[in-house]
């Protein structure tokens, strides 16, 4: 359905008039179309491009080229781009920084991304960090927490907190959380919920505190994924399942509540859904009889679809939202 077939039933229906009409669609015909997405994307999909590219080309040129070579180049590369980010930036601040040199943040982007790389290869080849892989992540971690802060990059903050749970046995990714963390360990288990559960500390501090607020969100969201998937991963291995529970009830609540301080419909649904699957845990694990457990499981599926619905139509008046 056009722009134009939808004017037309708004002035049959009187919910506008023919100038009004008129008027709107002057604007729709005639107003700028932003293209930030797509060149962000084109320069993201870049970044990978080339950094994939550079590691095609080492391979296919190894024996020619040479490793002192090939380490001096990738080396080169990432010094000009740390040394271009910080030639281009502006003055630190607590607050948000908005570098009017847009290429700057991807070039910074590129620096760690090479920085990564060059690491990689010396210990690959020459092994420079020998079996101290904890060494070898912590390194570039703290690079990269200096390098968020110092340059206000949101993007390379996650770089950080994925080096940071790297460090400790663990993956931050939202997708990868109960994919690629083995949980089946009691001590990764807790680490999980304890780091997640301080990165959404430092997330709820760096607002309160007025430092970096904008990167709030990435803490709370990597970490409090991480915590809460954690801690129904113990709550369904009878592993101190009290702990967990609280663990994740917890932050079920924080979650709703920093979905109505920020009106984010994302934190809410975190906080619900999170919370919805640990009630109902517990409510069916203490129902012993199958028949009563079928029978109860009616209405309470029931009863909370319907609830669902509710919630859908009425998630903006919890949040706060005007209409």
């Amino acid at each position: 359905m056009n722009t134009q077939t939808i004017l037309k039933a708004f002035v049959d229906k009187a919910v506008i008039s023919d100038e009004q009409a008129v008027l709107i669609a002057d604007y729709e015909k005639n107003k700028s179309f932003s293209l930030h997405w797509e060149l962000r994307s084109i320069l993201y999909l870049g970044i990978v491009l080339f950094s994939s590219g550079i590691g095609v080309i080492i391979y296919e040129n190894i024996d020619t080229i040479g490793h002192q070579v090939i380490i001096a180049l990738i080396a080169a590369l990432t010094g000009w781009c740390f040394f271009y980010t910080y030639k281009h930036a502006l003055p630190y601040s607590n607050g948000q920084v908005k570098n009017p040199k847009k290429l700057a943040d991807y070039i910074l982007l590129l620096g760690c991304t090479t920085f990564l790389i060059l690491e990689g290869y010396l210990q690959f080849q020459y092994n420079v960090f020998g079996t101290r892989y904890g060494l070898a992540v912590i390194i570039p971690t703290i690079i990269f927490f200096f390098c968020a802060y110092r340059f206000d990059h949101k993007g390379v903050l996650s770089m950080a907190l994925t080096g940071l749970a790297s460090w400790l046995g663990l993956t931050v990714a939202p997708l990868s959380v109960l994919a690629e963390n083995d949980f089946t360990e009691d001590r990764l288990l807790a680490t999980a919920v304890i780091l997640g559960t301080v990165l959404c500390i430092a997330g709820w501090a760096s607002e309160k505190q007025h430092i970096k607020k904008h990167f709030s969100f990435t803490y709370i969201f990597l970490g409090g994924n991480l915590a809460v998937l954690a801690a129904i991963t113990g709550i369904l291995s009878d592993n101190a399942e009290l702990i967990y529970i609280i663990a994740g009830l917890a932050l079920s609540a924080f979650f709703i509540q920093r979905a109505r301080f920020a009106q984010s419909l994302l934190f809410l649904l975190m906080g619900i859904v999170y919370g919805y699957i640990i009630i109902t845990y517990l409510i069916f694990s203490n129902i012993e009889s199958d028949d009563a457990s079928f029978t109860f499981g009616t209405f309470y599926f029931l009863f909370t679809s319907l609830g669902v619905v509710y919630f859908l139509l009425h998630f903006k008046k919890f949040l706060g939202i005007k209409k």
